[in-house]
């Protein structure tokens, strides 16, 4: 006696279904008449002409896809009725971890590939590529499956790079908490730091040691760890206020954790920020670094910025557009030149923030990060 499964015996009923999803596997469901259809039934109950060229295939309950030809009949009773069916004259061939795939179209995602292996969600897939590295393959990633031979994919665990004032990470997890990641890195955590973690295209943000750092997040850099100011029992620090900054501002740079002042003199205003971390290269790690502030910011903007004492390179060669000059407490501070490119200054939207990503793209540039 047969078995017949709960879902075929539902479409032995008088309204029969089958799931049928066209190249992106995306499954809809379809009426048809007849329980034992041909290839060529079901590919004119997904819509397509018979004139057309069509590839059918059977997704099997194990994740093979069955070619199914035009005049070849599926018991729909015994299995189950889930179709890939696409407009093509060909199927290309490739394997992932050794199991065969025929598929219809000429290029196949990252994302199809993960859904057709049934990838689980730790594991990365990888194009092998003989004597060169595998070629790792991301969701939107497309590989074109018309090259001579059958594409081969592998699976893996997936490991994502955190880099931690200079030591490099290998996390199995797309999340990591900035404790553990500075104790992995070989840091006493508890041995009192600032921490900054930095993201491409976006200033430098601090974190604390209770927070998460998601690996996922496109752009991540670096953790970047700066000892806390020792204090020998002087006097508590009294920055000056000779004027005031945006609102904007004060969140900004209190993010930041830096000390931070604003002097006038000389008819010049000054945003001064205390123990400014340097990008490594540099032969210091650190300097006093100073903006000078319009009048009328932020409808006039911030044009490049000010170090005290002049920065040099670690490599000896010198920078240039650096002539600009500053006096400040009787300290001469030398400015670099740098404008904003094609991204002109909008009062509504610029302000310390966005000068201060200027500045840290134009050190990072000098020393080639």
């Amino acid at each position: 006696m047969d078995i017949v499964s709960e879902a075929a015996a539902d479409r032995g009923q008088d309204h029969h279904h089958i799931e049928i999803a066209d190249a992106t596997l995306t499954f809809r469901s379809v009426p048809i008449a007849d329980l034992t259809p041909t290839g060529m039934q079901l590919a004119a109950a997904a819509g397509s002409k018979p004139a057309q060229q069509v590839s059918v295939l059977q997704l099997l309950s194990n994740g093979d896809l069955e070619d199914i030809r035009p005049d070849e009949t599926v018991d729909l009773r015994h299995a189950e009725g889930r179709f890939v069916i696409v407009e093509s004259d060909r199927s290309y061939r490739f394997t992932i971890d050794g199991q065969r795939f025929d598929w219809p179209c000429r290029v196949v995602s990252g994302g199809l590939l993960s859904k057709l292996g049934q990838v689980p969600a730790d594991k990365g897939i990888f194009l092998e590529q003989g004597e060169t590295a595998d070629r790792a393959i991301d969701a939107l990633d497309l590989v074109d499956l018309d090259a001579i031979g059958v594409e081969s994919f592998v699976t893996r665990i997936k490991f994502w790079k955190l880099n931690v004032q200079g030591v490099i990470l290998d996390v199995d997890t797309p999340t990591i908490g900035v404790r553990d990641a500075i104790d992995r890195a070989g840091f006493n955590p508890d041995q009192g730091w600032q921490i900054f973690l930095k993201i491409a295209g976006q200033p430098k943000r601090p974190v604390t040691l209770n927070d998460t750092i998601d690996l996922r997040t496109p752009g991540i850099e670096k953790l970047r760890l700066t000892p806390n100011e020792v204090n020998n029992g002087e006097a508590p620090w009294a920055p000056r206020r000779d004027f005031d900054l945006l609102d904007a501002d004060h969140a900004h740079l209190a993010r930041l954790g830096l000390r931070w002042e604003t002097v006038e003199q000389s008819e010049r205003r000054w945003l001064l920020i205390h123990d400014y971390p340097l990008p490594h290269g540099y032969s210091v790690t650190h300097n006093l670094l100073a903006l000078e502030i319009p009048p009328t910011y932020p409808g006039a903007q911030i044009y490049g910025f000010y170090a005290y004492p002049p920065l040099a390179l670690a490599s000896g060669r010198a920078i240039d557009n650096t002539q600009m000059r500053g006096t400040i407490d009787e300290r001469e501070f030398h400015g670099w030149s740098r404008n904003r490119g094609s991204l002109a200054w909008n009062p509504a939207t610029d302000n310390v923030s966005t000068q201060l990503m200027l500045v840290e793209a134009a050190l990072a540039k000098e020393v080639g990060e």
